[in-house]
């Protein structure tokens, strides 16, 4: 195969960064839930299969000791979960669709918790719920990036003085260009994603901390087990086999319940924040394995256009060395060059066309540099670094405003 046949269908490969990076986060994706699946099926599957058993053996007793059918065991028994999921079973569980418990309920749908302990059971109420949790859903997710700009801006001009103390009290400068100095070197800074995961990390940390203390002594859960809940709550996954709030009365009742308001939002907020900067560090290692596979097809792209490079370079003298195209020495009359260029080889061009392909050659080059400069994708087969994000709206056009890509940013 030519080299420029081979340089073509390269080309063809190339996939644009944005969708490569797409694609292997989606194949990574896949093997992550693969992974995480098997990993839990070998840690609960045998609790599983041990409960179970223990399960069928306590309703056959229960069945032989009161002369009950296991037929109508079941059915009572099936009754009873539908009034645990009403919340009308008559014990120490709060009504569900009180003020209180109705409030608490359509905060876990805007925010996406979702825990599924109370949920509608008439018509009407399940086709309002279509209705205030696509509005209330938006509007929640506005909240939240909103509340993502502010923590990163606050976060940013905290780290921007600290560095504008840090270059004052250098002693590089004169002390009269110190603060002229940094003014003028700062105004586009940016703090480092890194600083900043680490920062929202350890506020994460320690609000969960101080929930799961609270949390402990009232509601009677093991410390495991408290953290265990700020974690799937803050990160509004919502399972829903643990809920804070769901006794009928607790000590210091309305303290309580505030505090626990209070440290859902929050924690929603940090923990939304934290993810968001982790999804930016995850780009980068996707970024960063596109660059490393950089594959074959770019290793023939290189070659073939060194190859080509080498062919239609224009090299005055090189073909004059050789014999058969040099001027007899015999000859007679004046010599010209230019009859004599375009007599020795075939691919030598004129000048009106090297002009035109300079031109062209120009434009490209201003169109690469502007996308540089804007951000815009590139190939998956580009070498060179893609500063910024991808989208200017959302959580990462937020990023890309407010954060620097490499810890080396100063």
């Amino acid at each position: 195969m030519m080299p420029s046949q081979r340089l073509q269908g390269c080309r063809s490969l190339h996939i644009n960064e944005d969708n490569g990076r797409f694609l292997l986060l989606a194949i990574l994706i896949v093997l992550y839930l693969l992974c995480g699946a098997a990993v839990f099926s070998a840690i609960e599957r045998p609790s599983e299969l041990q409960a179970h058993g223990r399960w069928n053996r306590t309703l056959f007793n229960f069945s032989e000791t009161f002369n009950i059918s296991l037929q109508d065991l079941n059915s009572f028994l099936r009754d009873y979960e539908a009034a645990i999921a009403t919340g009308i079973r008559a014990d120490s569980l709060r009504p569900r669709w009180d003020f209180t418990g109705a409030f608490y309920f359509v905060g876990t749908v805007v925010s996406t918790i979702g825990f599924g302990m109370t949920t509608p059971a008439t018509v009407a109420g399940k086709v309002f719920l279509i209705f205030y949790g696509m509005l209330g859903c938006a509007g929640t997710i506005l909240f939240f990036n909103l509340f993502l700009e502010r923590i990163i801006t606050l976060l940013a001009v905290v780290m921007k003085a600290v560095q504008e103390h840090r270059l004052r009290r250098s002693g590089l400068f004169p002390p009269g260009l110190r603060r002229d100095f940094a003014e003028s070197s700062l105004p586009g800074w940016k703090p480092s994603v890194y600083y900043v995961m680490l920062i929202l990390g350890l506020a994460a940390i320690v609000l969960s901390c101080c929930a799961s203390a609270m949390y402990t002594p009232v509601e009677g859960w093991a410390y495991v087990d408290s953290l265990y809940y700020c974690f799937v709550t803050f990160s509004t996954i919502g399972f829903g086999d643990l809920v804070s709030s769901q006794s009928a009365a607790y000590e210091n009742q309305g303290l309580y319940r505030l505090a626990n308001f209070l440290f859902i939002l929050s924690g929603v907020c940090c923990i939304y924040s934290l993810f968001n900067v982790i999804s930016i560090v995850i780009k980068q290692v996707l970024n960063w394995m596109l660059s490393k596979m950089n594959c074959l097809c770019c290793q023939r792209c290189h070659k073939a256009n060194a190859f080509l490079g080498r062919r239609n370079a224009i090299r005055p003298g090189s073909r004059i060395r050789q014999g058969r195209f040099a001027r007899p020495p015999d000859s007679e009359g004046p010599y010209d060059s230019d009859t004599e260029g375009r007599r020795l080889s075939g691919e030598m061009i004129s000048m009106k066309d090297l002009t035109a392909s300079n031109k062209v050659s120009l434009a490209i080059m201003q169109k690469q540099l502007s996308d540089s400069a804007n951000g815009y994708p590139r190939t998956v087969c580009s070498s060179s670094r893609q500063n910024g994000f991808s989208g200017g709206v959302g959580a990462l056009g937020i990023m890309n405003n407010r954060l620097a890509e490499t810890s080396d940013s100063r």
